[in-house]
């Protein structure tokens, strides 16, 4: 692959292809408008192009369909490391090691503030006094 389209190419055709595709970009246009819209955006000659956020469902659809290699070219191109997709079990198993570790940081903080609520009580009320 030489280019970006060239690489969304790739994707559309392992997606079933700009008769499937162009309609999930263009809901409201006839079929084969859509089809003719997305071949119009993925030909370098021209002059339409996909907006960032049709490229990202289109990079998303194939995220959906485990096909990353449009993604795997964006960030070779750019010169990032191969992307490691996250599988939405890990990413849940995350939140929830994170939620946990949050917790217990606030039930820490809330013993805290309980044991210092006197000495604030005390202080406050010689002051007043």
């Amino acid at each position: 692959m030489e280019s970006i389209n060239d690489a969304l190419i790739e994707l559309v055709k392992a997606l079933g292809g700009s008769k499937q595709v162009g309609p999930r970009l263009w809901p409201d246009a006839a079929p084969d408008q859509a089809q003719r819209k997305l071949l119009d955006c993925l030909n370098d000659d021209r002059p339409h192009h996909l907006t960032p956020g049709q490229m990202m469902l289109l990079l998303r659809m194939g995220r959906e369909r485990g096909i990353h290699q449009a993604v795997e070219f964006m960030l070779h191109d750019l010169g990032y490391a191969a992307p490691v997709p996250l599988e939405p079990r890990d990413e849940f198993a995350e939140l929830q090691r994170q939620f946990l570790e949050a917790t217990k940081h606030m039930q820490t903080m809330a013993a805290r503030l309980e044991q210092l609520q006197p000495q604030v009580d005390r202080r406050a009320s010689l002051r007043a006094a």
